[in-house]
């Protein structure tokens, strides 16, 4: 019976596929109570196998090495398209002339490197679809999530939509110009294609669920009856107020992302940290098999994460070329997509700890809004005391770019380690750090009204001259 046993042991790897449960094949079970009587061998036989037969999940390391290719593809599609399109702004004229004195380039610089970075992202992501088809040209991670005929669900075709209707949006901009209520118009068409297909439609389920359940309605759903027919209107508030949160947030990372693109390098190295940590947080989210966007967001942050790195040896100081409106947008675009994607399962404080992840755009167009409504100037009014106009007057264009790539590291840190449940430090950590920079960089905005303000308050007073005298003459 101990040799049926053993033999049974030799085959219960094939028995076992890699997403079942570690249940012992019956043959084996029968096996091992016949050959011992006692039924506390038997239970421990029994516990010894099935720990043996439990395969170890596979590392973050593991699975990354899995989607490995869609970087590699994405990155070297973007560093060889992006001297293509160069050449093509310039034979164009869609170039950026110094006409500004906040902008640090003194020669006209090509734009439509934002064309080269869409097209790098878009290449990784194809190759993500065709492995689907074919298996052979790359392995997914192992999940229970599959869809029919054990496939992988695709980056969904609304995210696709969204980066090509936010980069032509910009393209236009950037070699014609266009109208600002249009560009807006783009990015909420952006935004409605993920609300439709249910790309951060459960970002508020984690705040909301827990309110309705002490309603008794978790779902926070109502069926609405119809004054015509016997049909009713389902109502379902987590829903549209995801749908609220998508708009609220696609509009805020694409303006977000455009107003730091004033720094050869900095944008598209800050979002190449931000994809870094998104893609920890990604993988940590595929190991425990959190849902059926795990290979999706995987996909989404190699794929910008090689798209910038593929441009950044064109854009650091000096740059050759600039993202131009169609990079920024598209940046902000695919990031702030991820962070959604994140909360898919109700798990808002990942989409918080995306947030973080994304700081420094978020910060710094924050303090744009404050400073510009302490001065009395519109939101829309351009000025030069951005974080990293006031870093590049210290420290130069590369020690202003070397800072916020320091600075956004940190906030990845941050995000990660909230991800991975330390909630109430990097709560803390973040409202400092923020808070730091955000009143350092007020102070600096405003220290001439400061000046001013206390040499008047320094100043002695004059005393009035006496009643019916006359002031003393000049000499």
């Amino acid at each position: 019976m101990i040799q049926q046993a053993s033999s049974v042991v030799k085959d219960l790897p094939q028995a076992l596929s890699p997403t079942q449960d570690a249940s012992l094949p019956q043959a084996l079970t029968e096996a091992v109570r016949s050959a011992f009587s006692d039924p506390k061998i038997q239970e421990d036989a029994l516990s010894a196998l099935r720990a043996a037969a439990t395969p170890d999940p596979p590392s973050r390391l593991d699975i990354l090495n899995n989607y490995m290719w869609v970087f590699v593809i994405s990155f070297a599609v973007t560093l060889i398209a992006t001297p293509i399109m160069r050449s093509l702004a310039v034979k164009n004229g869609v170039i950026d002339r110094p006409s500004e004195a906040r902008k640090i380039h003194r020669q006209p610089i090509a734009y439509l490197g934002g064309a080269a970075c869409f097209v790098g992202m878009m290449a990784g992501i194809f190759y993500s679809y065709l492995a689907i088809l074919q298996p052979s040209l790359m392995s997914f991670h192992p999940s229970k999530f599959y869809e029919a005929e054990q496939m992988h669900l695709p980056v969904p075709p609304a995210i696709l939509i969204g980066m090509t209707v936010i980069m032509l949006t910009g393209l236009i901009d950037d070699v014609v110009g266009l109208d600002p209520r249009l560009k807006i118009s783009g990015q909420l068409f952006a935004a409605a294609a993920l609300a439709i297909d249910q790309v951060g439609a459960n970002v508020a389920r984690g705040v909301l669920a827990p309110i309705g359940k002490l309603f008794g309605n978790e779902a926070l759903t109502w069926h609405i009856p119809l004054p015509i027919g016997s049909g009713s209107l389902e109502v379902d508030l987590i829903y549209w107020a995801g749908t609220l949160i998508i708009g609220i947030f696609v509009l805020g990372a694409c303006n977000a992302s455009n107003l730091i693109d004033g720094l050869d390098g900095l944008l598209t190295g800050v979002t190449g940290i931000a994809s870094a940590g998104l893609l920890i947080i990604a993988l940590g989210l595929a190991v425990v098999d959190d849902g059926p966007r795990d290979g999706q967001r995987i996909i989404l942050c190699l794929a910008l994460f090689g798209a910038c790195l593929g441009f950044l040896p064109h854009n650091f100081n000096p740059a050759t070329i600039f993202q131009g409106d169609c990079g920024s947008l598209l940046l902000g675009f695919t990031t702030i997509s991820i962070v959604l994607m994140l909360g898919d399962t109700g798990k808002t404080q990942l989409v918080t700890a995306g947030l973080i992840i994304y700081a420094i755009p978020l910060i710094d167009t924050s303090l744009a809004i404050v400073r510009r409504k302490m001065a009395g100037k519109k939101l829309s009014d351009a000025d030069a005391d951005h974080l990293h106009h006031m870093l590049k007057r210290a420290l130069g264009v590369k020690g202003a770019a070397l800072t916020l790539y320091a600075i956004g590291t940190g906030f990845a840190t941050l995000g990660v380690a909230l991800s991975l449940g330390r909630a109430r430090v990097v709560y803390v950590l973040a409202f400092m750090f923020a808070s730091f920079i955000g009143v350092t960089a007020i102070k600096i905005a405003r220290k001439k009204q400061i000046e001013e303000a206390a040499a008047a308050y320094d100043k002695p007073a004059i005393p009035a001259p006496a009643s019916g005298a006359s002031p003393a003459k000049s000499a």
